[in-house]
């Protein structure tokens, strides 16, 4: 079939590419008809890995997707042949600790696609169990359910979060996940969200499309506890940290009100330092996510009641056979791009 293939760092091609899934009882195929470009195949394309995830050999990319169903197998029961599905794209072991404890996204042995060596889904067709397969709401757009996977980190942080109604929030890091975990913070509880970044372009970007629904300030002009304290003097109750950075995260005690909770989104490269007794003095209590568990149903509907519009978030989309420049384009950062999609229509 054709895919989009990784051969090397800094190399890559739309391809004939061999892979055979074999089509067990309780899963689906589908062809994927919008796949968005995630940070990760970026990362994957210019530097060749992520940790200890490194490829080593041709990588199809791609783990955002939203497509139709094309085959059902004999045990399937939720979805049929023509159905608009989305899909989860870690697959976790059934008999893990972790699965049966319910945090099956901690799962050692997980397959994520677009993961060494784990193949993407940037191709003409896919193999996926039923169980992490969704079905689209008729009002949910295919372009929607694409973006359904980065909401449901940003899900997963509010529902981390333990929010309130009536919470205050801060959202640290205004590229896409952090846009959608302030959208999730809203749609759970929160009265009043700022974000903040260093980029001018990504602010004017919320400015734009949510200028009603937060309050965005620069990270490198604005003083954030000043600007903070002139509507909750004692901090906010929710300090989410999406950017990554150690800058950030060193100031984490000072935006939070005591009592208040942290959550860990962006990943540093490096260890970043914090000061654990500012922490304590305060009692902030800190939680971490990675990627997310049990909430795709519900990022799906938050979506199709329009609690939360991610339509905004969608700025560019390419066809199949330009997949490649689609990447290209994606890993330059151009400041009016958020999510690029491309298109396997």
């Amino acid at each position: 079939m054709k895919a989009l293939v990784l051969e090397k760092t800094k190399k890559m091609a739309v391809r004939d590419f061999s892979i055979h899934e074999q089509l067990g009882p309780h899963d689906v195929r589908v062809k994927p008809l919008r796949v968005g470009i995630c940070g990760s195949d970026i990362h994957y394309y210019l530097h060749g890995k992520i940790g200890d995830f490194t490829v080593t050999e041709p990588m199809v990319l791609g783990h955002e997707a939203s497509g139709i169903v094309t085959e059902i197998g004999k045990e399937v029961t939720r979805l049929a042949v023509g159905d608009r599905v989305c899909m989860e794209p870690g697959i976790p072991s059934p008999d893990s600790p972790e699965f049966l404890e319910g945090m099956y996204n901690l799962d050692p042995s997980v397959a994520f696609w677009a993961t060494p060596p784990v193949h993407g889904c940037l191709r003409e067709t896919i193999v996926h169990p039923e169980q992490f397969t969704y079905k689209l709401p008729k009002t949910v757009s295919l372009e929607e359910g694409a973006l359904v996977e980065p909401l449901a980190i940003g899900v997963y942080a509010a529902k981390k979060a333990y929010i309130v109604p009536g919470d205050s929030a801060l959202v640290i890091g205004a590229g896409t996940i952090g846009i959608v975990t302030a959208l999730a913070a809203l749609a759970s509880g929160c009265s009043s969200v700022y974000i903040s970044d260093i980029s001018e372009d990504k602010l004017e970007f919320v400015k734009r499309h949510y200028g009603d629904k937060f309050i965005p300030l620069n990270a490198g002009k604005d003083d954030i506890r000043r600007e903070i304290a002139k509507t909750h003097p004692r901090g906010v109750n929710v300090v989410f940290e999406a950017s990554g950075s150690p800058e950030a995260i060193a100031a984490l005690p000072s935006y939070t009100s005591p009592g208040g909770r942290v959550v860990l989104v962006g990943m540093p490269n490096e260890p970043a330092p914090i000061d654990i007794v500012a922490l304590e003095v305060k009692e902030i209590n800190i939680s971490s996510v990675f990627r997310y568990a049990n909430v795709f149903d519900r990022a799906i509907e938050f979506i199709a009641s329009g609690q939360i519009n991610v339509k905004p978030l969608h700025t560019h989309t390419f066809p199949f056979n330009e997949a490649a420049e689609a990447l290209t384009f994606a890993s330059g950062m151009p400041a009016d791009a958020v999510k690029v999609m491309i298109s396997l229509e």
